[in-house]
């Protein structure tokens, strides 16, 4: 695990120096917004598209090999971009079709890489390594975002890629060493003869069916969605709604929004060593995590100074990482081991559809009713929601039964197989 955390913050520190660079380089090729917002839909489209379909293949083949092949995928179209950068022949549709190959694989790597680190713990232990993941991606964000500058600065912006290419290889080369603690174990699908292959179109469809009937009929699996669909439109988009506000009405400039950030990483890095700790968590933990979250948001849009706001910011940004912490952990150990891969599929295409479909909802409430009127309404509406459910699922839930202990009320039971 010690092994597996390291080579993840590698690639966390990889991807996040490519990622500060891929908007710029959009704009730089193109001299287009739209360009730059084209490319990450193409890149998010195949997430919606067969999210559930790559979590099918993780279900299906040993998982450290299927990661393996995903992240040295993934290197080699990190490294094939680098060469395109460096010798100036990247043009637009290059880069859609790049996009559009890495969203593919995502969705595998993605479901993947998450079980496989779950292999390397004790059952108990999986809240804890869901932690320390949260925990190295957001200090590798932290080292990405710093070491990009330095990188493109010295060594042009080609270098970048190939930085997280070479960060992949290093994941790659790490998988071959773990150990997981236990063997999954991969039944035979129904109706499929043994010793027969088990890649047929057929059996695939079956799969991904199994996959989202599971996900429906599990209300917890439901409640988990909508929780946290809400709070990722209207209150996780704090890059969009705090740089208005800082920019806008606190008249703040780009260096106090910077702080912001600063501030929203190191709170995000503490509710990562907190959410560690959780041994049990829960569907109804997520949803008190997320109406505090909300809550502190209405505060956060109702600051008179950029001082109150900075005092609001941590603990939203503790708050939000341990709800993110708790919400992945259900989703994680709730299915059975054969399904995990299926339902990580489903979540995969519900969270493509919320991230397509957050920035231009919040951009338009924002409009409407401005930095701080989103933020507040937002806030609101999360707290809302979250309370709504919990009352929605008290009315559900049937009274228990009280069963009679003393000897007189005993002596009164009907005995066992006579009418009452």
């Amino acid at each position: 695990m010690r092994w597996w955390s390291v080579a993840n913050f590698v690639s966390n520190a990889g991807t996040w120096m490519q990622l500060t660079v891929q908007n710029l380089l959009v704009l730089q090729i193109t001299g287009s917004a739209a360009a730059t917002g084209l490319s990450l839909s193409v890149q998010a489209a195949p997430g919606l598209l067969m999210g559930v379909a790559g979590g099918a293949v993780v279900d299906r083949w040993p998982r450290k090999l299927t990661a393996a092949v995903s992240q040295a995928l993934l290197g080699l179209v990190a490294f094939t971009t680098a060469f395109l950068v460096a010798t100036d022949r990247l043009n637009l549709g290059a880069l859609m079709a790049l996009a559009a190959v890495t969203g593919l694989i995502a969705t595998v790597d993605g479901p993947a890489c998450a079980l496989l680190g779950n292999d390397l713990v004790r059952t108990e232990d999986v809240p804890s390594a869901i932690g320390v993941g949260s925990l190295v991606h957001n200090a590798g964000r932290l080292a990405g975002a710093g070491l990009a500058g330095l990188t493109v600065a010295f060594l042009g912006t080609a270098s970048a890629y190939a930085a997280n290419g070479l960060s992949f290889l290093f994941v790659t080369a790490v998988i071959p060493f773990l150990r997981p603690v236990r063997e999954q174990t991969r039944p035979e699908p129904a109706g499929e003869p043994t010793g027969e292959p088990a890649g047929r179109a057929g059996d695939t469809r079956m799969t991904v069916r199994e996959g989202l009937a599971f996900f429906a009929r599990r209300p917890r699996l439901v409640g988990l969605a909508v929780i946290s669909g809400v709070s990722a439109v209207f209150g996780r988009n704090y890059g969009l709604t705090l740089a208005v506000l800082v920019t806008g009405p606190l008249a703040g400039g780009a260096g106090a929004f910077g702080t912001v950030s600063t501030v929203l990483a190191v709170g995000g890095i503490v509710g990562a060593v907190l959410g560690a700790r959780l041994r049990r968590p829960s569907v109804r933990l997520v949803g008190v995590l997320a109406a505090a979250g909300g809550l502190l948001q209405v505060a956060a849009g109702l600051s008179p100074s950029l001082a109150v706001l900075l005092v609001l910011v941590l603990p939203m940004a503790v708050v939000e990482s341990v709800s993110d912490t708790a919400g992945t952990t259900v989703l994680q150990t709730d299915p059975p081991p054969h399904l995990r891969g299926r339902v990580l599929g489903v979540w995969g295409s519900i969270r493509t559809v919320w991230s397509l479909a957050g920035p231009p909802a919040l951009g338009l409430l924002m409009e409407v009713a401005g930095a701080r009127g989103a933020l507040v309404l937002g806030g609101l509406l999360i707290a809302a929601v979250v309370a709504a459910g919990h009352f929605a699922h008290r009315r559900r839930t049937p009274a228990p039964v009280p069963v009679p202990t003393t000897p007189a009320a005993l002596a009164a039971r009907p005995a066992l197989g006579t009418a009452a």
